[in-house]
C-alpha cells in the first residue's frame, strides 16, 4: 500500500468515529451491501433446499413404488403357473401390504394389474399436488417345470 492509500484510510476513519456510524470490529468499507446481497441470497438458498427435499422425496418414492410393483408381478407370474391361477385382487392386496407405511411424498399409490397368459403386467401410478408417477412392471409366465424335463430328456 502507498502512502496515499493509508492517509485515505486514515481519514475514512477518524471522520467514521467522529459520526459514530463505525462500530469496534466492523468493516467501514463494505456498509449494507453485504447484509442486502445477503437478503437477496438467502430465498434461492432456500428454494434450492427445499427442492432438492422434494427431489429426494420423489425418487425414494419412486424406487419404493417400482420395487413393490415388480415384486407383484413376480408374485403374479408364480402364482399363475399353479392350478387355480391368479387373482388381480389377491395380487392388488399384495401390492397395498408391500407399499403399506413406506412412502414419504406418495402415500396413496395404486396399481392397476393385468393378469395374462404369457405376462403379468404391474401399472403403479401415484400423484401428489403438481407431481405424478406412473411405473410399469412386468413379469414373464414361465413353466420352469417342462424346460427342466425337457432338459432331462435330451440328457438321457
Amino acid at each position: 500500500m502507498g502512502d496515499r492509500e493509508k492517509k485515505y484510510r486514515e481519514k475514512r476513519r477518524e471522520r467514521a468515529q467522529k459520526e459514530g456510524a463505525q462500530k469496534e470490529g466492523a468493516p467501514g468499507e463494505w456498509g449494507g451491501s453485504l447484509t442486502v446481497e445477503a437478503a437477496l441470497l438467502m430465498p434461492l438458498v432456500g428454494l434450492l433446499l427445499v427442492s432438492s427435499i422434494l427431489l429426494f422425496f420423489y425418487f425414494h418414492d419412486k424406487n419404493i413404488i417400482s420395487s413393490c410393483a415388480y415384486e407383484t408381478a413376480v408374485i403374479g407370474s408364480t402364482k399363475a403357473r399353479e392350478k387355480d391361477g391368479v387373482d388381480a385382487s389377491l395380487l392388488d392386496q399384495a401390492f397395498q401390504e408391500r407399499m403399506q407405511g413406506k412412502c414419504i411424498f406418495f402415500p396413496g399409490a395404486r396399481a392397476d394389474i393385468r393378469v395374462g397368459d404369457e405376462e403379468v403386467t404391474v401399472t403403479a401410478s401415484a400423484a401428489r399436488g403438481y407431481f405424478r408417477l406412473q411405473v410399469v412392471q412386468r413379469a414373464a409366465v414361465t413353466e420352469p417345470e417342462d424346460h427342466i424335463r425337457r432338459m432331462r430328456r435330451i440328457i438321457r
